[in-house]
């Protein structure tokens, strides 16, 4: 048995719920695949095959088990860690790419032919291309049929199928049973809504635990633009909210964690212009939130260092946020630069409400879209009071994301996403760095220079000058999660974004 099977079978032993959602197990005496902290007897070793992704399970004919609901767990945080074609692709697969594009799309997203990306994926992942977006169908279909009472026949189309034979077939392959059958196992549904040209739903997201739920949220409300985004951190319940630009339409969604919620879950009320958007948009909250993040191995690698082992201890499951829009991302990166959180926040205020499209949502607070680059670069830097080449910068960039010169998404490779954004006048390694932390929810970023972190660290006692990038290497594959820590440190002192 190698190490990383023995490890994974100790893990299904000790039914360690750590490791729900980085890979499943398929036993071949019943023809059934389970997460690791199935309460189900363990099997015997010799009957264990593990998977990557339940698609690969499901292609290798095995079926979901109905006890302990495989596709009900957190992501699998390896997609952020791997920088290859197989993570890049995941990515791409989980925003939901395949249903929109075909696989034709999502090969020329990441510079290969189909063909080729069919046989990287089936050697990494043992699954295609279709198979994954078919799980990821499976997986919002269980979800609407289990949490909510949208009709069966929309269910099926808001899960991506092209038509309720899919939808039944499909839960048959992958589940074992009908979609009505399914349904009627739920616990007390949760009531969906439409108001006018807008439908209402509200979900559970499960979340790896712990999960610093107030940190992640602060973090989010100290550079939330008016209009666009809401926050509230007062008592035990904390919330978020935002506008959110999909594509069959706008939309906004708001999160709420706490004891009200319960461990290891939020509670999400997405408003949509369409039932299709549904997995995009959780998916982009997923992303958001860092909720696919492996805190146990995070904190564990980070607690080592005793500098950092204080911040951990008091800030167990830290997160680093990442985006619901890629374009977006790059347009704050760009105005931030050299300037304070507060006066980037102000600069984006403005902007916003400039060239922002409205939209009245029923979510309180919620009125305005961010502007996509195509409003940035039609504005021409009129509502940003910043230096002449700075807002040169700033036009030039989003018209570039606009007519497709600059690509920038999450399947991104993260060297070439770099490479690009600093070949462009204006950009340096703090931003690209900054967009590949929240566009790709890179790990292992550090932002050498930022003056935040450098504040930071003299909090903790660490040196602040070029030698802080060389004592930082030390929390390499984590020094994203790590800037987190430095920085909360530095939050008294400094809330500048510079190099």
């Amino acid at each position: 048995m190698t190490d990383e099977r023995a490890e994974r079978y100790r893990a299904i032993a000790a039914r360690d719920a750590r490791f729900d959602g980085q890979f499943v197990t398929a036993v071949r005496t019943t023809g059934i695949y389970c997460r690791p902290s199935c309460p189900a007897r363990t099997p015997k070793p010799e009957n264990v095959t593990f998977y990557l992704t339940s698609a690969a399970a499901h292609d290798a004919g095995f079926r979901a088990c109905k006890r302990c609901l495989p596709e009900a767990t957190p992501g699998t945080p390896a997609w952020d860690v791997r920088r290859d074609a197989a993570g890049r692709a995941m990515r791409l697969v989980a925003d939901g790419v395949v249903d929109r594009e075909g696989v034709a799309g999502l090969a020329a997203r990441l510079g290969y032919s189909p063909r080729h990306l069919h046989r990287v994926l089936r050697t990494e992942l043992g699954a295609s291309p279709l198979t994954l977006a078919r799980a990821q169908r499976a997986q919002t279909a269980r979800t609407l049929l289990t949490g909510t009472d949208l009709p069966v026949a929309d269910v099926a189309f808001a899960a991506g199928f092209g038509s309720i034979r899919q939808l039944n077939d499909t839960v048959r392959a992958v589940f074992a049973t009908t979609p009505t059958a399914l349904r009627r196992r739920r616990p007390a549904p949760v009531g969906t809504a439409t108001a006018g040209d807008r439908v209402h739903l509200d979900l559970t997201l499960p979340v790896r635990e712990p999960f610093d739920a107030a940190g992640t949220i602060a973090y989010l409300a100290a550079r939330a633009v008016a209009g666009v985004e809401t926050a509230s951190l007062e008592g035990p319940t904390v919330r978020y909210a935002r506008t959110l630009h999909l594509p069959h339409g706008p939309g906004a969604v708001a999160v709420t964690a706490g004891p009200a919620v319960g461990p290891g879950r939020l509670a999400a009320h997405l408003e949509l212009s369409s039932w299709q958007d549904v997995a995009t948009a959780v998916a982009r909250l997923r992303r958001l939130l860092d909720l696919d993040a492996d805190p146990v191995a995070v904190d564990t690698a980070l607690a080592d260092d005793p500098v950092l082992a204080p911040s951990v201890a008091a800030r167990p499951g830290t997160r680093v946020p990442g985006a619901v829009d890629a374009h977006e991302i790059v347009v704050r990166a760009c105005v931030g630069q050299q300037i304070s959180v507060a006066a980037a926040r102000t600069h984006l205020d403005r902007l916003t409400s400039a060239a922002g499209t409205p939209y009245p949502s029923t979510i309180d607070g919620l009125d305005r879209l961010f502007p996509t680059a195509a409003q940035v670069a039609d504005d021409d830097g009129t509502h940003l009071a910043l230096p002449a080449r700075q807002r040169r910068t700033v036009v030039d960039t989003a018209r570039a994301l606009a007519d497709g010169t600059l690509a920038v998404d999450v399947g991104a490779d993260a060297a070439d996403l770099r490479a690009a954004l600093e070949a462009r006048h204006g950009i340096g390694p703090w931003t690209s760095g900054y967009v590949a932390l929240r566009v790709l929810g890179d790990p292992d970023v550090w932002l050498d220079g930022d003056a935040a972190l450098r504040a930071g660290a003299r909090a903790l006692g660490l040196p602040d000058d070029a030698s802080l990038a060389a004592r930082a290497d030390r929390w390499a594959p984590w020094r994203s999660y790590a800037a987190r820590h430095v920085w909360q440190a530095a939050a008294p002192r400094s809330g500048r974004n510079t190099p």
